[in-house]
């Protein structure tokens, strides 16, 4: 799963490169769209894949596994137990849940990549929930993409006190399609 996400990401950082090359607005903006959505996909994997690294924990609570495991729990026979069922958590309250819960401290929210993260959301909510037509500018993908390499690195250091691998190429991709 992990290379899985770091290639998603490669790609989304590949599509930027694109972007930067192309002339006609028509596919700056499609190879802009592509490494956004693509960069968000690889972001989910990640924190799906670290999630499940702590998900077979025996200490977990039913309420930590529903939020890791994103699953649905109820009432049964007195106790709380985790159902079939998707039960789903913002994005940002899962990397919260996991930072905190798996580090024993909470994520410093004041730090300027969070702010450019909920940014890159937001940006990522208008193309996934359309109101209107959303053009995306080269800067704004960078900050999304770069946020998102800066995300998984303090989590990355707070709960595997090591850096996210990827995190030292940038914005460089791997990828030469």
């Amino acid at each position: 799963m992990d290379q899985f996400a770091r290639g998603l990401l490669e790609e989304a950082k590949r599509f930027y490169e694109k972007a930067r090359d192309e002339h006609s607005d028509e596919g700056k903006q499609a190879y802009l769209h592509s490494a956004l959505m693509l960069g968000f996909c690889s972001f989910e994997a990640n924190i799906n894949s670290i999630a499940a690294d702590f998900l077979v924990r025996p200490e977990l609570t039913i309420l930590d596994q529903s939020i890791l495991g994103e699953r649905e729990f109820r009432f049964a026979d007195g106790e709380f137990v985790l159902v079939d069922g998707l039960k789903m958590y913002r994005l940002n309250e899962r990397v919260e849940f996991i930072h905190r819960r798996f580090s024993g401290a909470p994520l410093d929210k004041t730090q300027a990549f969070w702010s450019q993260f909920k940014t890159a959301l937001s940006l990522r909510n208008e193309l996934t929930h359309p109101k209107q037509q959303t053009v995306l500018k080269e800067e704004a993908v960078a900050q999304a993409l770069e946020s998102i390499l800066a995300v998984l690195d303090a989590i990355y250091r707070a709960v595997y006190k090591k850096p996210y691998p990827a995190r030292k190429r940038g914005l460089a991709s791997k990828m030469t399609f």
